[in-house]
């Protein structure tokens, strides 16, 4: 708006509009100390974080949407538990142990069997029982073809409907071999695929049990999969622990055919060799016949030669001349006659002593004597013969065995010639033999280890006929209300993060900061403006006494002397804000005068039932009548009323006209107040208008209609007139719909506020 637009008074030459006086209307009280007080408290409120009881609030305000998105999913579950098929669970108890009783211990035959407890065992006896393979196993044991697979993942009410919306094609039949194994294999596929769907494998909490749980929809089914795949497990652990030694024993029985083969072989030539050459070997060590008879003549002659030398040495002894040993005449009459001899020679001593020799007894000794001597040399020379004789053989057997050992060691040189390649071949049947020797007994255990198998898994509990797990009512029902709750929460919170309206005073001061003045409650469906009005008891009545008595205080002269009334948008409550205000400052005793500015859509003759196109404040502003005669008395005692008259083209020219600010003069002369219902501020230009020639101007804001932006805009423009923005009044608010159960307690009024009753007197 240019400065030639600007209302100029009557009193002002130069054309402009007045500025008013900041000491009686200080810009810093409406855009100073409140804001800075909304400020600090909103500073607060970040300091404490999230504010639980905002979202309380929150969840108050739309607790209808909570209620219905959660009877909404609580409907949901309890259609889909009751049109679900049931599913039925059987269970086997596996005891898992590391390793295995060990009945017959063959060491490197058995792979796994150390000591120690492995973390990692359980979980890969686990995914072990997940696996493909075994349910493959399990598919084929049960011999599960398609059409069983096909009945038990029969689909239920639901499936079968979306069946019949969704048709499948049905497959053209295929009568090729390569079809047929195609279908088999897809068949075993599609059967070990539901077998490990229905698989739950449930360890035990801090033991080495685990469950192995099986659902489907039949309970016999449950129990047969579950301990077949219990089974099948345990015998697929059997084959792996024991894979090991059939694998061994099928290579030892190769090796035991090659190393026979070769032993047989070995053998052959050998003794082959042997009768070529002529060889004899016997004895342990494998010596030919010379070598052994050469090896025995040694030691023939050897002991020959020791008995010769003491031989050689008795005879020496003996044939030196002196006496011989005792140990030659051992065995001779030597001893004996020679004891003879000395008995004889004794008495012959004796007797010599007593008689001469020649005496007849004594030539008999002497005699005797004699031949005891002649008898004792033959007995001498016969042990010295038997010497000569014990000599001459012992020379004799020593040069013979030397005669056939010299024969011997050449024919023995000869053999050991003709025997390397002998013992070659011969220590090639002996490693071949040895090695066939360790296969057989390495087969032989094996077939032993392979007979006994230790099992270290085992059945605790088999499966017995299956119990039903799903659906459970309970549970569906607890759960969808679960999630119908908190799908109602997000929904709430969501709704009201996308709401930017301004739903409470709160919002008011923190987002516009605005001192709010009042909050008008919601009427009722069956309520109307006229009877609450009439009704002093009415919260709706105490709420604009309320705003009527902050408007006493809104500046440091009391209520502005000229008051717009003005909102963002139209149908905000503005024209019943202003008529209601200007009716309870009649009730004070002050005269008021009410001016319908609204030009292009006015309303406040619908509401007083008076006729519209009677002399109003369009024809003021135009000249074309005076300041009583557009002014008509109302029902109310002193409350006058302009109503907007015949509608002008161009209502904002009008209004920026000087004749605006000389009949607002003038009245102020008159009246102790006046109103201005006003026009909504966006998008026109009559309200900054209204809003600078005014003293106050109240700004109207629908609760949950307004929103903040073009609140904040509006407030922006009112602003920028220079406007004095004494507060913000909240229209239309349901604090029980909000959730806010904002302060002013309204619904309490009629209970508390007795107007016209009897007073009650207290118990003493």
């Amino acid at each position: 708006m240019s400065d030639t637009q600007l209302p100029v008074g009557p009193g002002h030459a130069g054309g402009h509009l007045p500025a008013r006086h900041e000491a009686a209307y200080p810009l810093a009280q409406t855009r100073g100390v409140l804001p800075a007080l909304l400020e600090t408290q909103d500073d607060r409120r970040d300091e404490d974080g999230i504010d639980l009881l905002a979202y309380w609030h929150i969840l108050l305000k739309r607790r209808w949407l909570v209620l219905g998105v959660a009877a909404g999913v609580l409907a949901l579950s309890l259609l889909s538990a009751l049109m679900t098929t049931p599913v039925y669970r059987a269970s086997v108890l596996l005891e898992l142990q590391k390793e295995g009783t060990q009945v017959v211990q063959v060491g490197g035959l058995q792979p796994g069997d150390f000591g120690g407890w492995d973390p990692e065992f359980l979980q890969t006896q686990y995914e072990l029982i997940r696996s493909k393979s075994l349910a493959e196993r399990v598919a084929n044991e049960l011999a599960l073809d398609r059409a069983a697979v096909e009945r038990l993942n029969e689909p239920g009410p639901v499936g079968r409907i979306l069946a019949l919306l969704r048709p499948q094609p049905r497959p053209p039949a295929k009568a090729t071999a390569a079809a047929s194994a195609k279908d088999a294999q897809a068949d075993l596929d599609a059967a070990a695929g539901m077998i490990r769907a229905g698989l739950v494998v449930e360890p035990v909490r801090d033991s080495r049990l685990v469950r192995i749980n099986f659902d489907s929809v039949s309970p016999q089914f449950s129990a047969r999969v579950a301990n077949a795949i219990a089974d099948g497990y345990i015998a697929a652990g059997l084959e792996r622990r024991f894979g090991a030694t059939s694998y061994a024993k099928t290579y030892l029985e190769d090796q035991l055919k090659l190393a026979k083969a070769k032993l047989e072989d070995s053998e052959r030539k050998l003794v082959s060799f042997a009768q070529k050459e002529s060889l004899v070997n016997t004895g342990e060590d494998g010596q030919s016949l010379a070598t052994q008879n050469l090896t025995q003549l040694n030691a023939a002659l050897a002991a020959a030669q020791d008995q010769r030398i003491r031989a050689q040495a008795r005879w020496r002894q003996a044939s030196s001349g002196g006496a011989l040993p005792a140990d030659m005449i051992g065995n001779s009459n030597i001893r004996i006659l020679q004891q003879q001899q000395a008995q004889l020679q004794g008495q012959y001593q004796q007797k010599l002593q007593t008689f001469k020799p020649d005496y007849p007894e004594m030539r008999q000794l002497k005699g005797q004597l004699d031949d005891l001597g002649q008898q004792i040399a033959r007995e001498v020379a016969g042990v010295r013969a038997s010497v000569k004789a014990e000599y001459d053989a012992a020379s004799s057997q020593e040069g013979m065995l030397k005669a056939q050992i010299a024969a011997l060691r050449n024919e023995a040189l000869s053999v050991d010639g003709r025997s390397i390649d002998y013992n070659i071949l011969k220590r090639e049947a002996d490693t071949n033999r040895q090695l066939y020797d360790n296969l057989l007994q390495r087969y032989k255990e094996v077939g032993v280890a392979g007979d006994v198998r230790a099992n270290n898994i085992s059945i605790i509990d088999r499966a017995d006929d299956g119990w039903r797990i799903k659906p459970s009512l309970s549970r569906n029902l607890s759960l969808g209300l679960l999630a119908g709750l908190l799908l109602g929460i997000l929904a709430a919170l969501l709704l009201e993060f996308l709401d930017d309206t301004v739903k409470t005073p709160e919002d008011i001061e923190q987002k516009m900061r605005l001192a709010v003045l009042g909050v008008v409650p919601k009427l009722a469906a069956r309520q109307n403006v006229a009877d609450v009005v009439d009704d002093p008891r009415s919260a709706f009545s105490e709420a604009y006494r309320s705003i009527r008595t902050a408007l006493q205080f809104a500046t440091d002269h009391g209520v502005p002397k000229t008051l717009l009334i003005t909102s963002t948008r139209p149908g905000e409550g503005k024209s019943t804000t202003a008529l209601t205000l200007a009716r309870h400052f009649a009730q004070l005793g002050k005269r008021v005068l009410l001016i319908e500015a609204d030009l292009r859509n006015p309303s406040l003759h619908r509401t007083l039932s008076m006729s519209p196109n009677g002399v109003g404040l369009s024809n003021l502003l135009a000249g074309g009548c005076t300041l009583s005669e557009a002014t008509t008395q109302s029902e109310e005692p002193r409350l006058d009323i302009i109503l907007a008259g015949p509608l002008p083209p161009s209502p904002a020219e009008l209004l920026a006209g000087s004749k605006l600010v000389s009949a607002l003069t003038v009245a102020a002369e008159v009246y102790d107040q006046i109103i201005i219902d006003g026009p909504p501020v966006l998008g026109l230009a009559d309200a900054p208008i209204l809003s600078n020639a005014a003293d106050g101007t109240l700004l109207v804001v629908h609760a949950g209609k307004t929103k903040i932006k073009p609140a904040l805009l509006a407030l922006k423009r009112l602003l920028a007139a220079r406007a004095r923005v004494v507060g913000a009044l909240l229209s239309k608010y349901d604090a029980r719909a909000s959730g806010y159960g904002y302060g002013y307690g309204y619904h309490h009024y009629d209970s508390y506020y007795a107007y016209g009753g009897k007073p009650r007197l207290a118990r003493e």
